[in-house]
């Protein structure tokens, strides 16, 4: 069956009506409403055109930017609806101070019709108007008013750039950008020596006028202008006419402040870029970063004397330091340290062995900063002194002759050799004190059996009172000398006597007939003598040896002359 050719053509167009439909769908329109109504359009960073128009876009969110030299730009996003209309409407606000005068030249473009004017940038922001405001030079003039210098023109259209290149202008002179020739050619323009004042922005039914202010940076200061290492200088600029500032190459508002804290002298740059070409300053904060520091160290000479493991003088000095500009103080060897003070401190001597101590420990001060900044000052400190043993103390047991010392001169009895051992005993213990003032002795006293009882117990009483006194005499304290009397309770047994004697280094002199009945008697006329705490015994050996031997060792009692002719 074959059909008609009417019905096959219908049929086709309902078929491509069909496809196309879903597409045609997503779009959406843009009703723009301007004022003033020069402003040009950007819809996301392209340029469409200038006044007020309708513009079918996808449906979704868009960048819309209205531009106009002399207004402050309105940048919003607007949402479109597919297959609806999105009315727009915008009202830009004029910026800028007072209309600016000259020196001027000026700017005639042509063949860009409709196309964006971006003046020294490459962004909308440089945006200075577009060709048709800046072709026409008869009565009614249509012209772009510069500064003298060298400017880069973008032309932009329907998205795409049709030329872009320098163009230089002198005063008072016009220069003639043909953009479809890439062609520019530069005739005397004597109208701009009588031009005063000028709008930044000035429009008529055919004419149209845009006066390019220069970028000015208005201030760029730093303050302080000189800072120490670790503190902080406030940065503060303002710029105007700028579209873009940048400080240190990172971009801050057109005025404000920022906080720097630089380690070495540094010169920080500004630059501002708008459509009036670029304006640079810069300003100096100065960083000292030297240190300064002081030390000494007050005595400079110590005393230190160790007794055994106890230190019995130890003086001490004073260190006194400060500084300035520092971030890190060091004083060796305490450690780190605040940035001034004083500390009392007790230098230690490196020598540990026995003997006398002649060193000089030095302090060192080492302050430094993060600039890079150091000072280091040092105090020698004197340490004299000794590091000695623990003192000998010779502890040895005194005999007494028989019956000595009698109730009717409890003072007599001590004979010329057991004198000299208390001397002995007396001078170790004066040393031992310092190594442990806590320390005593204790007389035990004892007495031969040959009496009673309470006859034995009175004369141990005397022998230990007299032993005490006489170390008292040689400047022992008395409170640390204590006495504990036997009598004839605590004898030594004859065979404890006999092994004595066999150890005893003090041989029996030969002249001396031998009676085990006389050592026995003799090794009990005594007082031993216990160091406390440490609980060391005096050694019981008989002095044999000593001179007035025979005295002590006789059995009967010795006569009052003889025991005075030997003390």
């Amino acid at each position: 069956m074959h059909t008609p050719r009417p019905i096959v053509l219908i049929a086709a167009v309902l078929l491509i009506a069909g496809l196309a439909g879903p597409a045609a769908a997503q779009d959406a329109k843009l009703k723009l409403r301007l004022t003033p109504k020069q402003a040009y359009v950007f819809i996301d960073g392209k340029a469409v055109g200038d006044g007020g128009r309708s513009v079918s876009l996808p449906a979704g969110r868009h960048e819309v930017g209205v531009y106009n030299y002399g207004y402050k730009p309105d940048v919003q996003t607007v949402t479109l609806t597919a297959g609806q209309t999105t009315e727009h409407r915008v009202t830009l606000e004029p910026v800028g101070g007072p209309n600016p005068s000259g020196p001027w030249g000026r700017i005639q473009i042509e063949n860009a019709n409709r196309a964006a004017v971006l003046l020294n940038g490459k962004t909308p922001d440089y945006f200075v108007g577009h060709g048709d405001e800046f072709n026409h030079d008869w009565l009614w003039k249509q012209e772009l008013l510069v500064r003298p210098g060298t400017h880069t023109l973008t032309l932009l259209r329907d998205g795409s750039e049709i030329w872009s290149g320098s163009v230089t202008v002198e005063a008072n002179q016009r220069v003639i950008l043909d953009a479809g020739r890439a062609s520019q050619k530069t005739t005397n323009w004597s109208r701009g020596a009588r031009l005063g004042a000028v709008p930044r922005f000035r429009a008529g039914l055919a004419s149209a006028t845009v006066a390019v202010v220069p970028v000015l940076i208005a201030s760029f200061a730093a303050n302080p202008a000189q800072i120490n290492c670790g503190e902080s200088s406030r940065l503060s600029w303002a710029a105007s006419d700028a579209d873009e500032v940048f400080l240190e190459n990172n971009q801050v508002a057109r005025a404000g402040e920022q906080l720097v804290s630089p380690r070495a002298t540094t010169t920080y740059h500004l630059v501002a870029a708008g459509p009036g070409t670029r304006a640079t300053a810069t300003t100096t904060v100065g960083v000292n970063t030297a240190t300064t520091a002081a030390l000494s160290a007050s005595p400079s000479a110590v005393r230190y004397r160790r007794v055994g493991n106890k230190i019995v003088e130890h003086s001490a000095t004073t260190l006194t330091w400060s500084t300035a500009n520092a971030t890190d103080i060091n004083l060796d060897p305490l450690g780190m340290v605040s940035a001034s003070g004083s500390r009392s401190v007790q230098p230690v001597p490196r020598q540990a062995s026995a003997g006398s101590v002649d060193e000089t420990l030095t302090f060192t001060l080492s302050a430094t900063n993060t600039c890079g900044g150091r000072e280091t000052r040092t105090a020698p400190v004197r340490i004299t002194g000794s590091i000695e043993g623990v003192p000998e103390v010779v502890l040895a047991s005194i005999f007494y002759p028989t019956d000595y010392p009698d109730p009717g001169d409890p003072s007599l009895g001590l004979l010329r050799s057991q004198r000299r051992a208390l001397s002995l005993l007396a001078e170790g213990f004066k040393n031992y004190l310092e190594f442990d003032p806590a320390a005593r002795l204790l007389l035990e006293a004892h007495a031969d059996e040959r009496r009673s009882r309470d006859y034995n117990r009175a004369l141990s009483e005397r022998r230990a009172a007299l032993v005490k006194q006489f170390l008292v005499d040689a400047g022992l304290p008395a409170a640390q000398i204590e006495t504990q009397s036997f009598g004839e309770d605590q004898n030594l047994e004859r065979s404890a006597v006999e092994e004595l004697e066999k150890s005893n280094p003090n041989p029996v002199p030969r002249v001396r007939l031998r009676s085990r009945q006389a050592d026995w008697l003799a090794h009990n006329r005594r007082v031993d003598i216990v160091l406390r705490p440490s609980g060391q015994r005096s050694q019981r050996y008989y002095p044999h040896n000593a001179d007035d031997s025979g005295i002590l060792w006789q059995v009967p009692k010795p006569s009052r002359q003889t025991v005075q002719k030997n003390q």
